[in-house]
């Protein structure tokens, strides 16, 4: 059976109680990370796990709140007494190998893999294969690379995660019958911001995808403030879960 944690519910605003957007989901055969938002590397430390550990990191899209570890990531994968050895697989939007391109231009020979194989891959309309898991991805409403994931494992359980985005018929669509469910959920209802969900839009993707279970993350400071699940709730039938850092749930 496999496992997501919830390495960070927050964003890139800097808050005690929750880090910047990352994600774990252990399979039977891979570790992937979606997302590493600035204290990934800490964080995987807390459920025991390292960089070591990763096979596969998909991205959402570039804002710094999602991607600032990717640096890190790769930079102490070259740590001279514990080097990286199996290879590491990127998946991300369009526009990210330009991106990746400018960093390696800034960091150089610090980011460049020597003792493993990096391979850095571009979404497209076909499903992307990788060991026991098809992973399919569709454009979000949040800026031109952003894309949300769905991930089919061999026993036919999925997990769909929207990075950010706003309401948008995409999101609908990829999560349909999803086991599990991982939506942004940045501001609360009456706060409303372009490129977001708030709690009864997230509630009205999940009742339109018939998904199992939902997950509200990315949640900024101000929605500790209000009930956020319950508006979600009022709207979406089923098991509804507010994402805390180092929460683990099973699919």
């Amino acid at each position: 059976m496999s496992e997501l944690i919830i390495l960070g519910s927050g964003t890139g605003i800097p808050y005690l109680r929750r880090a910047s957007p990352a994600l774990l989901l252990i399979s039977q055969s891979s570790v992937m990370l979606i997302d590493s938002g600035s204290g990934t590397l800490r964080r995987m430390l807390e459920v025991g796990m390292t960089y070591q550990d990763i096979d596969l990191i998909l991205y959402t899209h570039i804002h710094p709140d999602h991607v600032s570890e990717l640096v890190p990531i790769l930079f102490a994968s070259k740590y001279a007494e514990l080097p990286r050895k199996k290879g590491l697989t990127i998946l991300a939007g369009p526009g990210f190998n330009s991106y990746f391109a400018q960093l390696r231009e800034i960091h150089g020979r610090w980011i460049e893999p020597q003792s493993y194989d990096l391979t850095v891959h571009e979404t497209s309309k076909a499903p992307f294969l990788f060991r026991d898991m098809k992973i399919f991805s569709k454009p979000m409403v949040h800026m031109p690379e952003s894309v949300g994931f769905r991930i089919e494992f061999e026993d036919g359980r999925s997990v769909v995660v929207s990075g950010d985005t706003d309401y948008c018929q995409t999101i609908v669509d990829l999560a349909s019958e999803t086991d599990l469910l991982v939506l942004e959920c940045s501001f609360p209802d009456g706060k409303k911001v372009e490129g977001h969900l708030t709690p009864s839009l997230a509630g009205r993707i999940g009742l339109e995808s018939r998904c199992k279970r939902l997950i509200l993350t990315h949640l900024y400071p101000v929605c500790d403030q209000f009930q956020i699940a319950k508006p979600c709730k009022e709207i979406f039938g089923g098991e509804v879960i507010l994402a805390e850092d180092l929460m683990k749930i099973r699919i």
